[in-house]
């Protein structure tokens, strides 16, 4: 014990055989003493005195201590199934023991990792396979786009409510109306857009992947188990349609809990082979679907002039092979013509931003930036003959 303040030692212990907590035993001897010092920092010293720990046997003298053999018998436990045992006495006189025991089935790794798998493989869903049209040539695109699941607005303040309640019910219905406006085209695959702020913030300190404070309508962890429900629901729902190819876009309000929730996602249907998924952390994605090429992009990377030269480059084996190439955008959560920001057709290539279902928060009324049409998109592709139909469910 290095203590200095073993000075007080009978003094201490007198206290606290008196029923004086480490605090009040503290109080007593700054008091006593005109010590210059904390209570609280006294209090720890305190601790330490009354505490302090001495090893006064050893395993082998186990069946030599009387007092360890009362503490194992009161417990249960077997003295052959201890493998070790350190005791101390506080200054008070009061013994304790700290005893390790056997476990008395042992489990291997190995045995433990199988148990494991058992149980993953019991719980795992399962979907059965569905007879599709071999005559089917069209690509059924459905974007819901900056969907921000947690985000909070009120009606009195914007002029309109959303909460997460209402983000779900808004993809929902907008999935299931996109269906709908798709009947009577054969669809061969669907583009499943995921990502693109489908979370309002991305940390425990209620802000965006930046920095920025948001309104929120529930904590983190909320915001991402609802969302990857909806998102198993939304892929649920598609693949009784054609085989679903997801395509993950990085976004700045859920840089990294987006691109976690999307990998949670490909795990639920990891053993789905008509489920595909390229959500790697690249910022702009593209796809191929017969003369079809399509690019996607959270919109607030790239400028939009140079996107088509960018679609060449970095993919040039799928632009030389393709006629109709589009370029689906984000982030702005609606059509709009600014400076470069625009539905513009550029030589060889459509860029535009899509719509988005979400409500208008607070910032955003306050600055004037509401009364757009809230929406969820989507997009017909034939094989040959490129976008054929545009699907929009308004809110």
């Amino acid at each position: 014990m290095t203590s200095k303040y073993t000075i007080y030692k009978d003094e201490i212990i007198q206290l606290w055989n008196q029923n004086h907590g480490y605090t009040a035993i503290a109080d007593i001897l700054i008091d006593n003493h005109n010590l210059a010092i904390t209570s609280n920092y006294l209090r720890k010293q305190v601790a330490r005195i009354i505490n302090y720990k001495s090893t006064i046997s050893d395993l082998s003298n186990i069946n030599h201590n009387s007092a360890l053999n009362e503490h194992l018998k009161e417990r249960g436990i077997n003295k052959d199934d201890v493998v070790s045992v350190k005791h101390w006495q506080s200054m008070s006189g009061d013994l304790r023991f700290s005893i390790v025991t056997k476990e008395k089935q042992r489990i291997r790794e190995n045995e433990l990792l199988e148990k494991i798998k058992d149980l993953i493989e019991k719980h795992k869903p399962y979907y059965a396979p569905i007879k599709r049209d071999d005559a089917a040539n069209h690509l059924l695109v459905i974007n819901p786009a900056d969907i921000h699941i947690g985000k909070y607005a009120h009606k009195t303040e914007t002029g309109e409510s959303y909460n997460k309640e209402i983000a779900v019910e808004r993809v929902l219905e907008g999935i299931e109306g996109l269906i709908t406006k798709s009947k009577g085209f054969t669809v061969e695959r669907i583009l499943f857009c995921v990502g693109n702020d489908i979370l309002h913030i991305d940390n425990v300190y209620q802000t965006t992947t930046k920095g920025t404070i948001q309104d929120t309508d529930g904590k983190w962890w909320e915001h991402f188990e609802i969302a990857l429900e909806l998102y198993v629901k939304c892929v649920e729902r598609l693949r009784q349609i054609a085989p679903v190819d997801v395509l993950h876009s990085m976004s700045n309000h859920d840089y990294q809990s987006g691109f976690h929730l999307a990998h949670a996602l490909k795990s639920w249907f990891k053993d789905d082979p008509e489920i595909s998924f390229d959500i790697s952390v690249a910022h702009r994605k593209f796809y191929q679907y017969g003369l079809n090429l399509i690019g996607l992009e959270h919109g607030d990377g790239a400028k939009m002039d140079n996107l088509p030269l960018l679609m060449a480059q970095e993919k040039p084996k799928m632009w030389a092979n393709t006629k109709y190439r589009y370029w689906y955008l984000h982030h702005l959560h609606h059509k709009v013509k600014h400076k470069w920001r625009d539905a513009k057709d550029f030589i060889g290539v459509s860029v535009e931003y899509m719509r988005s279902p979400s409500g208008t928060d607070s910032w955003h009324s306050r600055k004037g930036f509401c009364g757009v049409h809230k929406a969820v998109e989507g997009f017909i592709h034939q094989k040959e003959s490129g976008q054929v139909a545009r699907l929009v469910h308004y809110f």
